[in-house]
């Protein structure tokens, strides 16, 4: 038998069916979307990647306004499921954070759905990642490696920052000035507020003489102090005012 015989009885090569694949693209604030992650950009780059690689676009699922601190969003239970039921072999993102920022749960999710246990593949189209293949694999553990630990290193700079600020009698919080203190007339440092320094004092004396906090917020209206919202101090008041107070001198000490 000739060459061409025996060519000529091989069976023609097969091809593998196209990826199946859903798209997740998220955004948690207005501000993402002003500076270039609004959801239509990042649709428009997970289509055009499913384009060029061949790829089957199963479902387009969108999460708005979703922090990517918890894996608790409902677009992403409707991709994950997909996963689960077989409807699709893989999950396209246009960047690894809108997927998460919790290396933690990065892992979880490897282990679970795109890792060697699992089935799936997750393919960035940012970071041009593709853990169907263990390069891409450790490629992506890389990746959201070293995005925690910028993050974590800005938090611990900025952290740093406002205890310094703290102990300059600076004021670092937002539009609710802590209890006990307001603005001074600067617009910057924070003074004590004399009839809140009072209610205070006086929680202080009435929880180490015993009292309930309900009977501290029944004394605090005989004497004639008043919360800065609602008619009484509530127990829930009354704890957030003394725990603001500690935390206020801790920081200043």
């Amino acid at each position: 038998m000739t060459c061409a015989d025996e060519m000529g009885t091989m069976s023609p090569p097969t091809t593998e069916p196209p990826m199946r694949a859903a798209a997740y693209i998220r955004v948690s604030t207005d501000k993402q979307a002003a500076d270039g992650v609004s959801l239509d950009m990042q649709a428009a780059k997970v289509r055009m990647y499913a384009e060029l690689y061949g790829i089957e676009l199963v479902e387009l699922i969108v999460d708005e306004g979703a922090s990517a601190k918890t894996l608790q969003r409902e677009g992403l239970t409707r991709a994950l499921s997909l996963l689960d039921s077989g409807e699709a072999d893989g999950l396209i993102v246009y960047k690894l954070d809108r997927l998460t920022r919790s290396v933690r749960d990065l892992g979880e999710l490897i282990d679970c759905y795109f890792g060697p246990k699992g089935s799936a593949a997750l393919v960035s189209v940012e970071e041009q990642v593709d853990t169907s293949t263990a390069t891409g694999r450790m490629i992506l553990n890389v990746l959201m490696s070293v995005s925690q630990w910028e993050r974590e290193t800005i938090g611990e700079r900025t952290s740093a920052a406002l205890r310094h600020k703290a102990k300059q009698g600076e004021y670092t919080g937002g539009p609710n000035v802590p209890y006990g203190y307001r603005v001074a007339a600067d617009g910057v440092r924070l003074e004590g507020h004399d009839g809140e320094q009072m209610v205070i004092a006086a929680i202080r004396e009435y929880r180490a003489a015993g009292l309930s906090l309900r009977k501290i917020g029944a004394k605090l209206l005989d004497h004639g102090f008043r919360p800065r919202k609602g008619a009484k101090f509530s127990p829930n008041t009354i704890n957030r005012i003394a725990k603001g107070a500690r935390i206020i001198e801790q920081v200043a000490a």
